[in-house]
C-alpha cells in the first residue's frame, strides 16, 4: 500500500495522470491494480482513475496479492533484517546462501526466507531482489515488496542511482593502488555460470582503492558502476589478482572456503518517500580472520 496527501500543486489532476506521471507507475502496473484485486482509494471511498483529485484528499493504492515463482515457497531460513517498511526490505545476507532459488540451490535460500517471513507477518507480496549478491558473498542485499517499488528501483538501478560498494581480499600486492578497471564482461563459450572478459560482452566498469595491504594479500575497498554477474570477481582476476577462495577465477582457497567479498554499504533514493537511505555492514569474522594471518 502507498498513500499521498494531495496539496496545492496537485489539485484538480486526475488519478490516471497523477500515478502515471507523478509517481511513475507503469501502464502494467496500474492495469494489475484495476483488474487483479487492487483498490484505488479517496478518504477511504473507491475511486476510478478518471475521479479529479482535489486539496486535502488522502489517496491510497493497495497492490493486488502477488502470484509466487513456481520454486519459491515459504521456508524456516534465517534471515538478518537490517531495514524493513511497506516498499522495501534490506538484508545482512551471510556467506554460503544463495540469494534465490535456482537448479543448483532450489531450498534454503534468502528469497524461500523472506517468503516465510512475509507469511508470518501477512504481507500478501512477492520477493522482488534489486541487488542480488553470489552464493558466497555476504552483505546488503535490497528487496523490493512489491511491483511498484521494485519498477522504481530498477529504474534507478539502470540510472546508476542504486550505490553499493564493496570490500574484497585479493591474492597479491597491487602495483596501482586506485583505479578503475573497465572490461567488458561475458559468458564463458560452454558455461552456465562462468563469465570471462571479452570485448564481445557488456559494458562493465569496477572503481577500487587499496585500503590495506598484508604478506600476500591485499584488502581493497570497490564501487561498482554497473552490476554484471561475477563483475569484480573476473576483474580481479583478469588482473592477476583473484579474489582469494574464489577457485572459480583463479583463487585459492587454503586459508578461506569462499571468495573473500563483502558488500558493505549500499545506498538508494527510497521509492516512495524519495528519502536518500544508506546502511552500512562490518567485514565479517572469516575475512577478518584471514586479514590477520
Amino acid at each position: 500500500m502507498v498513500e499521498w496527501m494531495i496539496t496545492k500543486t496537485y489539485d484538480g489532476i486526475l488519478i490516471r495522470d497523477f500515478l502515471r506521471k507523478e509517481q511513475d507507475f507503469s501502464k502494467r502496473i496500474l492495469k494489475a491494480i484495476i483488474h487483479d484485486g487492487g483498490q484505488i482509494l479517496v478518504n477511504d471511498a473507491p475511486k476510478t482513475v478518471r475521479y479529479q483529485l482535489q486539496l486535502g484528499d488522502r489517496l491510497t493504492v493497495r497492490f493486488p496479492k502477488e502470484q509466487k515463482g513456481i520454486n519459491m515457497v515459504p521456508e524456516n531460513v534465517p534471515i538478518d533484517i537490517v531495514y524493513e517498511d511497506e516498499a522495501v526490505l534490506v538484508i545482512q545476507k551471510q556467506a554460503g546462501v544463495a540469494t534465490i532459488p535456482s537448479p543448483h540451490h532450489r531450498v534454503g535460500t534468502i528469497a524461500n526466507g523472506v517468503l516465510a517471513h512475509y507469511q508470518k507477518h501477512d504481507v500478501p507480496y512477492t520477493v522482488h531482489v534489486v541487488t542480488r549478491l553470489d552464493r558466497d558473498t555476504s552483505g546488503l542485499l535490497l528487496i523490493a515488496k512489491h511491483r511498484y517499488s521494485h519498477s522504481i528501483l530498477s529504474d534507478s538501478q539502470k540510472q546508476g542511482l542504486v550505490k553499493r560498494s564493496y570490500f574484497a581480499i585479493v591474492e597479491g600486492i597491487m602495483d596501482r593502488k586506485k583505479g578503475t578497471m573497465k572490461w567488458n564482461i561475458g559468458r564463458k563459450e560452454g558455461s552456465i555460470i562462468e563469465r570471462v572478459v571479452s570485448a564481445e560482452g557488456q559494458r562493465a566498469i569496477t572503481h577500487y582503492t587499496v585500503k590495506k595491504e598484508y604478506k600476500s594479500h591485499s584488502l581493497v575497498e570497490i564501487e561498482l558502476e554497473t552490476g554484471r554477474t561475477h563483475q569484480i570477481r573476473v576483474h580481479f582476476s583478469h588482473a592477476g589478482h583473484p579474489l582469494a577462495g574464489d577457485d572459480l577465477y583463479g583463487g585459492r582457497k587454503t586459508e578461506l572456503n569462499r571468495q573473500a567479498l563483502h558488500c558493505s554499504q549500499l545506498t538508494f533514493e527510497h521509492p516512495t518517500t524519495k528519502e536518500c537511505m544508506t546502511f552500512t555492514s562490518a567485514i565479517p569474522e572469516d575475512m577478518h580472520r584471514l586479514m590477520n594471518l
